[in-house]
């Protein structure tokens, strides 16, 4: 009697399991590289129908196809068959050139079609693309990112997201499977100025480790001296403790984010600022740093090898 009631209990359950599947959004992914990769892959082995757009490293792609994946061919495509699309691209230049080109996502937008803007994008573009969207009855939020692919590969990114309250509570159980921390910053577009006042600092740090440690070559002090100094006080903390993995430990994965990526962030951080009437001071001497570094063609080394671009300027090497 107990095993038939347990089944009928079980038999019960299945259409109950199957419907809650087939509530899962269809989900479009364009920008699989570093980042997306990670996110995309938590979003498919969650249970969740994920399309996908080729990439020009076709490793990830492959990867994601045989986890799942659907690969389509254009944006206008996938936006026909998604319920939402995250975009995890370099700057707003692509975004808007996936949103708006012949074949784009609004060419192909449904009403009820959510587009999430993860990447670094310029604040007042995410408000434009918002209201174009709006007119189709459709939504753009931005959600961008915190951490590094490492943290995207364990489902464990932060998320600064820009929403209305309603739409946030809608798409949190999709965010939680790529994201630990998923932080509502206000509406639309503030998701943006967060990740860029983020950046800021997080860029800025890095141009100033550069000079420390160059000081510390130039002046004859120890940098690995100057590394346990920090790491004993109060001003330790993980990313100089990534820098340094890079600048003592010579590993060149130590912080994947280039500096092309870097002087973008900066550049849209001074142009939100200076929109804004803010002295920038800061924000205008790391932009020069990272100048510096892009015109040295320093461009796709990463973050913390700006110590290498201040340290060539300064007649400092590092490493052996």
């Amino acid at each position: 009697m107990a095993k038939r009631v347990a089944a009928k209990k079980a038999a019960a359950r299945k259409p109950a399991a199957k419907a809650a599947q087939a509530k899962k959004e269809s989900v479009g992914f364009i920008g699989v590289g570093l980042m997306g990769h990670g996110m995309a892959k938590n979003i498919v082995e969650k249970g969740y129908p994920l399309t996908i757009m080729g990439h020009r490293n076709k490793k990830p792609v492959k990867d994601l196809v045989k986890r799942g994946a659907v690969e389509v061919k254009s944006p206008a495509e996938m936006a026909r068959q998604s319920d939402v699309i995250f975009l995890c691209v370099t700057s707003s230049v692509q975004v808007e050139d996936l949103v708006r080109r012949k074949d784009g996502i609004l060419a192909g937008a449904k009403a009820g079609l959510t587009l999430v803007d993860c990447s670094t994008s310029d604040p007042n573009s995410t408000l434009a693309l918002a209201a174009e969207f709006k007119a189709k009855g459709a939504a753009l939020i931005d959600a961008p990112l915190g951490r590094t692919p490492k943290e995207a590969e364990e489902g464990r990114l932060n998320a600064f997201v820009g929403a209305d309250k309603a739409t946030l509570k809608a798409l949190t159980p999709l965010l939680r499977t790529w994201a630990e921390n998923i932080i509502h910053v206000g509406p639309v577009g503030t998701g943006h100025k967060m990740k860029l006042i983020n950046n800021f600092v997080a860029m800025t740090y890095a141009a100033l480790f550069a000079e420390a440690f160059t000081a510390c070559k130039k002046t004859g002090v120890s940098p690995k001296i100057f590394h346990d100094v920090i790491a004993a006080g109060g001003l330790n903390n993980g990313f100089f403790q990534n820098y340094c993995k890079w600048v003592l430990g010579r590993d060149p994965r130590a912080h994947e984010f280039t500096i092309r990526n870097c002087a973008k962030d900066i550049g849209y951080y001074n142009n939100m600022v200076d929109a804004a009437g803010l002295t920038a001071i800061i924000g205008g001497a790391a932009k020069q740093s990272y100048a510096l570094a892009m015109a040295q063609g320093a461009g796709d080394n990463y973050m913390p090898m700006m110590a290498d671009a201040i340290g060539a300027v300064n007649g400092v090497k590092f490493g052996k």
